[in-house]
């Protein structure tokens, strides 16, 4: 013990002893940092948490209502961009995923959509529905999901190669799409729920049968667990009930909108990839494991009630006391400083409809039924004939029904068509799938971003360009994303651990950096399409007394009378 008022000598010693406290953990995690491999298990697990629905400025809107272990690791203690910004239009859930994995964007890895038209199929198909593979993990039926339609190699793909299959990958979501595009084609699981009844599923490509542990967990009705609770905020306020009920039309809610919209969802995902660590044994190998985590719940939530809502400060707030509960967790089964974090999200939302009228926006909300009537009146009128000229609208995409145009209008002439009739609509403009893949936009940071959105499935399809704050809903005011603009685009991006240096770091960067950078602090190679930028200057300095090798001979040294 030190007296309070000691002497100064006393003083003295206190300041050496302190200075030296600081000196040894500055030397113990340059060591880490300088160990940083993923083939001596340095560290033992990365983890990635995408936040789906999680807009950038959240992480400052509700900072000083943050815990310290949860959001705050990352703001305060860890490597933080607040400015990341997607630099494609398509900002949807299904490539916002893939291109965090890959580091690159559409063109690269090819999803650009949630869904859209399969012309051998003749129907409209999922991102990664798959039908040659079973669901499986509990008694459903319906067709299988893979990352068969991934057209890059991923982080996780990356990891596996470079350690020949020993490191694992794992990917858990409420969605499908999200566990898988997020891990990638080598993973060795992508887990999602039933969205009827929460119960965790997987399907044939990443296995033959079910692990299990998997069987019991679900046998053990853990996701019954949530039901029938009711969730408060802070002050006590009732924000929703998961008691299960019925919706108007007398079907019964889902569980992924009962439980998925509230911050149980999380609290369920969490409770699976805590299970799925400790069965699999994640991060005690002999090289790193990689763990992707989507949380599904604040996207589930948000379209119903808009970014500004207090059940979205709730959310957020729930969130970040779950997130340090998870860390606490890493650490206890890790060590401090043996595990990484990743945070970021897939995109970002707009305001609701009526919060841009009220404050003067000149905002737009057709609903996409009313689309697909007037474009198909204008597209009628135009051609002189009556017909079914679009398919479906996933807004802003149009697919567009080539085979109902005169037989001798191409399939490039047809997509023409549709734009003009899309920009009559209220669309800026319209680029048309033939456009994009020739590279043929305007030479602007507009055209760039939608040269970013091009992808060679789907049929034949026009990308719209709507006015800002501009979506479509459904009938009613519901918020809504996958614009081309700020509010779509930004969100977090944030490394904790003890390869990064801790800051915050305002020049602007894209979520595409996220996979290169984790590659060149795991000493892998980046994924196989990546674009992105390693963030260099978030990265903690290497320790060169730590490298050893044979020793350089000194180069002879030549005098100037010794020449010839």
């Amino acid at each position: 013990m030190f007296p309070k008022n000691g002497s100064a000598g006393s003083r003295a010693r206190l300041s050496v002893l302190r200075s030296a406290i600081a000196l040894s953990f500055a030397i113990l995690l340059l060591a880490a940092t300088a160990s940083s491999s993923a083939y001596q298990a340095s560290p033992k697990l990365v983890v990635i948490l995408i936040i789906d629905q999680f807009r950038g400025d959240y992480l400052e809107r509700y900072h000083q209502e943050f815990g310290a272990n949860g959001f705050r690791l990352f703001t305060d203690r860890g490597a933080y961009f607040p400015a990341c910004y997607y630099q494609y239009a398509n900002t949807r859930t299904a490539p916002g995923h893939a291109t965090i994995a890959t580091g690159a964007y559409s063109p690269a890895h090819g999803i650009f959509s949630n869904e859209w038209w399969d012309p051998a199929q003749k129907r409209a198909v999922t991102s990664v529905e798959d039908s040659a593979t079973k669901l499986i993990g509990a008694e459903v039926e319906g067709i299988g999901s893979s990352p068969h339609n991934l057209l890059a190699g991923t982080l996780g793909d990356e990891l596996r190669l470079a350690t020949q299959g020993q490191s694992r990958v794992y990917g858990i979501a409420l969605k499908d799409r999200s566990a898988i595009l997020s891990t990638g084609h080598s993973a060795n699981g992508a887990f999602w729920i039933d969205p009827d009844n929460g119960a965790w599923l997987t399907s044939t490509y990443y296995m033959s049968a079910p692990p299990r542990w998997l069987l019991a967990f679900n046998g053990q009705d853990s996701a019954k667990k949530y039901l029938s609770l009711e969730w408060k905020d802070t002050d006590g306020t009732l924000l929703a009930s998961t008691a299960p009920h019925n919706f108007d039309n007398g079907k019964p809610v889902p569980y992924f909108q009962l439980v998925g919209s509230t911050p149980f969802g999380n609290d369920y995902e969490f409770d699976f990839a805590r299970e799925l660590i400790q069965q699999e044994k994640l991060g005690y190998g002999a090289v790193t494991d990689l763990l992707v985590i989507s949380l599904s719940a604040n996207d589930i939530l948000g379209h119903m009630t808009g970014p500004d809502a207090p059940e979205m400060r709730a959310m957020a707030l729930a969130l970040d006391r779950q997130i340090g509960d998870f860390v606490t967790f890493l650490g206890q089964q890790y060590g401090q400083g043996q595990f990484w974090v990743v945070l970021t999200a897939d995109h970002g939302i707009a305001p609701l409809h009526a919060t841009d009228k009220h404050l003067n926006l000149p905002a737009q909300s057709p609903s996409s039924s009313d689309l697909r009537a007037r474009l198909n009146t204008d597209l009628s009128a135009r051609l002189r004939k009556q017909g079914e000229y679009i398919r479906s609208v996933s807004y802003p995409i149009v697919f567009v029904n080539s085979e109902a145009f005169p037989p001798n209008v191409s399939e490039a002439e047809a997509e023409t068509h549709v734009a003009e009739a899309m920009k009559s609509s209220g669309f800026l403009a319209a680029f048309t799938k033939e456009q994009m893949g020739n590279g043929e936009l305007p030479p602007t940071p507009l055209g760039h971003l939608y040269l970013n959105s091009y992808s060679p499935y789907g049929g034949a399809w026009v990308m719209g360009v709507p006015a800002p704050f501009s979506y479509v809903a459904a009938g009613i005011d519901i918020a809504n994303h996958g614009a081309p603009y700020s509010y779509d685009q930004h969100v977090p991006l944030a490394f904790y651990g003890s390869a990064f240096k801790p800051g915050v770091y305002r020049d602007q960067v894209e979520p595409i950096d996220l996979a290169p950078t984790l590659a060149v602090t795991l000493g892998i190679n980046k994924p196989t399409s990546s674009s992105g930028r390693v963030l260099t200057e978030a990265i903690a300095q290497r320790s060169r007394s730590d490298e050893t090798g044979p020793p350089v001979p000194p180069k002879p040294r030549v005098s100037k009378e010794s020449y010839p």
